[in-house]
């Protein structure tokens, strides 16, 4: 820690992303300090252990406090040495000198203190808010919390450059939540990027292309003699090579067939990869892709199976679905017409599916490609996807509903896998030649 303290500094837009450094702090001129730091420094205002440590930091030149201005404001903070700031305290700090917050960031402390029913907040909450990290006692207030926000709408704010715009776009078009839209927006920074969605679309689309070249054909490749060759697609002849229940969606039936896909997983999972981060919306989908070609092994047991659209199906199934069940608190432009397009891709997509599915063979006696893929994405989709999608920042083992979804994912992947070994077998059932 410095001798000095940093020039105390305004906010420059209404909201100031949130992506501070610790060691930045406000320095406010009146007698009651708003806790604006580093976490060493406002600790010791809450544990009087450390006051020796403090003292040293707050030394100035001419404007310095003396040891009894430190005691006093150290007294005055936590006068029980409790490590707890009293909410009646805390909002008349927030009273004071909230026109030197961020005003989304005033709210998310307000918010923390009107949720609070033991009168009393830990000064960790207080540092890990104002370091922009959702603790426990956070996000208890979103759950809780219905109050009434006390500023403008984010949406209503103006003067924002193209990517703030973006950014507020992105946050109306998944959160259901102002306070978590307000959050979202004062964080997001971008870093990393939604890598996972526009890396994964990109490996399709280069798979695809590659599969033109070599069978010159990019309508209904499926129709190609040679295109079950492929050692990524699903087959039920080869299905004890466990990687092909993943790799089968870098293989698509045609241009058609990639291009509403590609669509679909960009519009949708793109914004929701912004705002849930990479691990949240790669595990939905791979849990739709993984679902999809484990529902084709149990239910349409003699078809290969090629395509994405497990894992687009889970992503958008849930966002539609955590659309629905948010309607109310849903702001985004137009939501009845974004659903309506969204359904009706889906559906023809899916249509062209099951039409391929019973059109004739262009290899008997292997059919075309099933479509149960689809519905498998779409079971993960309206189960462990809405649980994912509708606890924004929260955590999910603290969620049951997360717990029984995922138990029930878990025993339908090891009932599919042992129908795998043992059903094939048991039912007698034909299979086409392998490729």
């Amino acid at each position: 820690m410095g001798d000095k303290l940093p020039e105390p500094h305004a906010s420059s837009s209404p909201a100031v992303a949130a992506s501070a450094e610790a060691e930045e702090i406000e320095v406010l001129d009146s007698e009651d300090v708003l806790p604006m730091a580093a976490e060493d420094h406002w600790k010791a205002l809450f544990d009087q252990r450390a006051s020796c440590s403090c003292r040293q930091a707050l030394k100035q030149e001419e404007s310095s406090w003396d040891e009894a201005e430190v005691r006093k404001q150290a007294a005055m903070f936590d006068p029980d040495n409790t490590g707890y700031i009293s909410t009646e305290k805390f909002r008349s700090l927030l009273q004071r000198h909230g026109s030197e917050l961020d005003p989304h960031k005033l709210e998310v402390l307000l918010a923390l203190a009107d949720s609070n029913s033991e009168g009393r907040i830990c000064y960790q909450d207080f540092v890990n808010l104002m370091s922009n990290k959702r603790s426990n006692s956070f996000r208890q207030a979103i759950l809780q919390g219905n109050r009434r926000l006390c500023s403008k709408a984010l949406l209503e704010e103006t003067g924002l450059s193209l990517s703030q715009r973006l950014i507020r776009h992105v946050a109306y078009e998944t959160l259901p939540r102002e306070i978590d839209r307000k959050w979202y927006y004062d964080s997001y920074t971008c870093c990393p990027p939604p890598w996972f969605m526009i890396t994964i679309t990109i490996v399709e689309v280069a798979f695809f292309l590659y599969n033109g070249v070599v069978l010159d054909r990019f309508v209904l490749q499926v129709s190609h003699p040679l295109y079950l060759k492929n050692a990524l697609l699903y087959h039920p002849q080869l299905r004890a090579q466990a990687w092909r229940y993943l790799t089968y969606i870098f293989m698509h039936a045609g241009i058609e067939h990639l291009g509403l896909n590609v669509v679909l997983q960009l519009l949708v999972g793109v914004p929701l990869e912004m705002v849930h981060g990479a691990a949240r919306i790669s595990f939905v989908y791979v849990a739709g892709v993984v679902a999809g070609s484990l529902a084709v092994s149990v239910a349409d047991m003699r078809a290969p199976v090629v395509g994405s659209s497990g894992g687009v199906y889970a992503l958008v199934s849930a966002h539609l679905a955590n659309i629905v069940m948010n309607w109310s608190g849903m702001k985004c432009q137009f939501k009845l017409l974004r659903m309506a397009v969204a359904l009706i891709c889906m559906s023809f997509e899916f249509g062209r599916a099951v039409w391929l599915r019973f059109h004739p063979s262009a290899y008997p006696p292997c059919p075309h490609p099933s479509f149960m893929a689809h519905l498998g994405g779409v079971m993960v989709g309206i189960t462990l996807g809405v649980v994912i999608l509708r606890n924004y920042e929260q955590r999910l083992q603290d969620q049951t509903l997360w717990w029984i979804f995922l138990s029930i994912y878990v025993i339908f992947v090891l009932f599919a896998i042992f129908w795998n070994i043992f059903a094939y077998s048991l039912l007698d059932l034909k299979l086409p030649p392998p490729p």
